[in-house]
């Protein structure tokens, strides 16, 4: 069974930090590129970042020198490190494998909200 826990989100003030974890079932994240993708209210869900299983990884625009993704293949957790926080990086926020292999697989999230 496929399963991803998200969790450490929280209320922080604007410029705050946090550390979201997720955990993934199986050997999921030592095989597959992992991604941390978010959803606002009101819009659609949409990718901030990607590590491959080789370690490189790739930043959405909007998160680049804020945010850092690692991962821990022998725990099967992914991390997000999220720095230098905005009100606009408030959203519901979620891992998974990016390309829809595991479309029906989606957690419950993790709330991060920034305020000002």
């Amino acid at each position: 069974q496929v399963q991803f826990v998200e969790s450490g989100g929280g209320l922080v003030q604007s410029g705050g930090s946090l550390r979201l974890s997720c955990a993934a079932s199986s050997s999921i994240v030592s095989i597959y590129t992992m991604g941390w993708y978010r959803q606002a209210s009101g819009k659609q869900r949409e990718l901030v970042a990607s590590i491959t299983s080789g370690g490189s990884t790739r930043y959405a625009d909007f998160v680049k020198g804020r945010f850092t993704i690692s991962r821990d293949n022998a725990k099967n957790t992914v991390f997000l490190q999220m720095n230098s926080l905005k009100p606009e990086d408030t959203a519901l926020y979620y891992c998974n494998v990016p390309g829809g292999v595991f479309a029906n697989h989606w957690g419950q999230g993790t709330q991060v909200t920034v305020s000002s």
